[in-house]
C-alpha cells in the first residue's frame, strides 16, 4: 500500500538530490534547507542588504507617479464618457508596459537591441498606423553595425538623434517627454541604403566613414530612430539587428543602483505620457488646434526644419461627432506617400490592427471628379473610404506626405450622418457588408506580417 508523503518531504529530497549532484554534503543540505522552513511566513530580511532602503525607496516613488498618472486620465480635454475613460486607461497601460524595457532593459549603449515602442498593442507619440517604429539606444562614442534585409517597404528611415533641449529649439516650449524631444543628427533614407541581390545589407553608425552606408554620430548622439512606412498590404518589412562593434563580453547583471535608476527613468516616462497627452499639442503648437475643430488649421506644420529632416510634411486635426453626424475629409489626389491616421484623444492611434481608422494611396478610391473623400462617422457607411472613429466623439487626425514639403489642401464638411448620400458624388464607391469584410481581413494580414504577429 503505497504511502502519502508530505509536501515538505518531496521539497527537502528534491533540494538534497541537486545538493548531493553539485558536491555539498546531505548534512549540510539539511542544515540549508531546516534554516529556509525556519523563516517564518510572511516575514521580511528588509535591512540586510545595504541596498534595500534605495530600491524600496525607488520602488515606492514609481507606484507614487503611477497613481499620479492614472489621475491624468480624468483630464479635461478627455470626455467623460465610458468609452473615452476605457481609452485612457488603456493608454497609460500600454506604456506602463514598455516603460522598463525603454528604461532598463534596451537602455545600456554598450548592448544595444531595437525596440519597437509603437505596435498594435503599445501606441504614443501620434504615432502613424502605417509606420513601424523602433528605435535603439546609442552613444557618439561607439560605432554600431545595422544587418538585416530592406524588404519592399515603400518608405524606410534611419536617424540619428541628438541631445534632448530641455526646451523645443527656437521656442520657450517644453520638449516632448522621453524619449523624444531629441533633434535629428544625421538620417539616411531607404532609396538611398545600397544592398546586395537579395536585399541584405549593413549599416554602420559613428566610427570613421565606410562607404554609403554609413551614419555620422557626435558627441551628443544618443538614439537611432527607425521608421518604416507602408501603402499596401503586400508590402514586406525591414528585418533589421543591431550589435555595437568589438562586443565581447555579456552584458553586465542589474545592479541595485542601475535598478534604481531604471525605476526612476520609468516613472518619469510614464507621468510624462499622461502629462504631455494630449496637453502638450494643444498647448504648444503653433496651429492652435483646439480653435479649428473639424477643420485643419491654415498653417498647420509642426516644426518644418525638423520634419524636412524627418522626410515628411504633417499636419493635424482635432474632431469631435455626434452620433448623428459625419465628417468628410476631401483633396485633391496627388503623387507621392501619404497618410491618414485616426487618433484618440491621447494621440495615440486607433485600432489599426482590426478597424479601417487609416488610409494610404493604394487603399484609397478615388472619385471621377479627381478628388479623394475619406468620410469619418460611428459607423459604417457603407462607402470605400470610411474613417472608423472606434465610436469615441472626440479626436484628432493626422495627414502626413513624405519625402515631400507638400501639405495638401485639406478640405472638410460637417454633415448629417443620414445625409450622405446628397453630401457625395454619386459616383462614390460603395461596398457590400462581404466587401468591407474583405477588407477588413486584408487589413489584418498585412498589420501581421508588418510585426511578426
Amino acid at each position: 500500500m503505497s504511502q502519502s508523503i508530505p509536501p515538505s518531504s518531496v521539497n527537502r529530497r528534491i533540494f538534497l538530490a541537486g545538493a548531493v549532484a553539485s558536491g555539498a554534503s546531505v548534512a549540510g543540505a539539511a542544515v540549508a534547507t531546516e534554516a529556509s522552513a525556519a523563516v517564518p511566513a510572511g516575514e521580511t530580511s528588509f535591512g540586510e542588504c545595504p541596498d534595500d532602503k534605495a530600491l524600496r525607496t525607488a520602488w515606492k516613488q514609481f507606484c507614487r507617479r503611477l497613481e499620479e498618472a492614472g489621475d491624468r486620465v480624468f483630464n479635461a480635454y478627455n470626455p467623460p464618457k465610458p468609452l473615452h475613460r476605457a481609452d485612457g486607461f488603456r493608454f497609460l497601460t500600454q506604456n506602463l508596459g514598455q516603460a522598463f524595457a525603454l528604461g532598463y532593459e534596451t537602455k545600456d549603449t554598450k548592448f544595444p537591441v531595437i525596440h519597437a515602442f509603437c505596435t498594435p498593442f503599445c501606441k504614443l507619440g501620434g504615432d502613424n498606423a502605417d509606420c513601424v517604429y523602433q528605435q535603439a539606444w546609442i552613444d557618439g562614442e561607439s560605432v554600431y553595425k545595422i544587418s538585416g534585409t530592406r524588404g519592399t517597404v515603400r518608405f524606410l528611415n534611419f536617424t540619428v538623434q541628438g541631445p534632448r533641449p530641455e526646451k523645443q529649439p527656437g521656442t520657450d516650449w517644453p520638449s516632448l517627454h522621453e524619449p523624444f524631444g531629441d533633434v535629428p543628427e544625421a538620417n539616411l533614407f531607404g532609396h538611398q541604403l545600397e544592398t546586395e541581390w537579395d536585399g541584405s545589407f549593413e549599416l554602420y553608425i559613428g566610427g570613421p566613414k565606410r562607404g554609403p552606408n554609413w551614419l555620422p554620430t557626435t558627441s551628443g548622439s544618443r538614439k537611432l530612430f527607425i521608421r518604416q512606412c507602408f501603402d499596401q498590404w503586400s508590402e514586406v518589412p525591414a528585418r533589421l539587428r543591431i550589435e555595437r562593434v568589438g562586443m565581447t563580453d555579456p552584458r553586465p547583471a542589474p545592479t541595485p543602483q542601475a535598478m534604481v535608476e531604471a525605476m526612476e527613468w520609468a516613472g518619469h516616462f510614464v507621468a510624462g505620457t499622461m502629462d504631455d497627452w494630449p496637453d502638450n499639442p494643444y498647448k504648444y503648437n503653433k496651429a492652435h488646434f483646439l480653435n479649428w475643430v473639424n477643420q485643419f488649421p491654415p498653417d498647420g506644420g509642426d516644426n518644418p526644419t525638423s520634419d524636412r529632416h524627418r522626410g515628411r510634411a504633417i499636419t493635424n486635426m482635432s474632431w469631435a461627432l455626434a452620433p448623428d453626424e459625419a465628417l468628410i475629409i476631401e483633396f485633391d489626389n496627388h503623387d507621392g506617400l501619404w497618410m491618414f491616421t485616426n487618433m484618440g484623444v491621447f494621440f495615440s492611434s486607433m485600432d489599426f490592427l482590426y478597424r479601417p481608422v487609416s488610409y494610404t494611396p493604394s487603399r484609397t478610391k478615388v472619385d471621377s471628379d479627381g478628388k479623394v473623400r475619406l468620410i469619418m462617422c460611428h459607423d459604417d457607411p457603407g462607402y470605400h473610404n470610411w474613417l472608423d472613429t472606434q465610436g469615441l466623439e472626440r479626436g484628432d487626425v493626422t495627414y502626413r506626405h513624405f519625402l515631400s514639403d507638400d501639405v495638401a489642401a485639406l478640405r472638410t464638411r460637417l454633415v448629417k450622418r443620414s445625409q450622405l448620400a446628397d453630401a457625395l458624388p454619386p459616383d462614390s464607391v460603395k461596398v457590400t457588408p462581404e466587401e468591407r469584410t474583405q477588407q477588413m481581413h486584408e487589413r489584418f494580414d498585412g498589420i501581421r506580417q508588418r510585426y511578426s504577429l
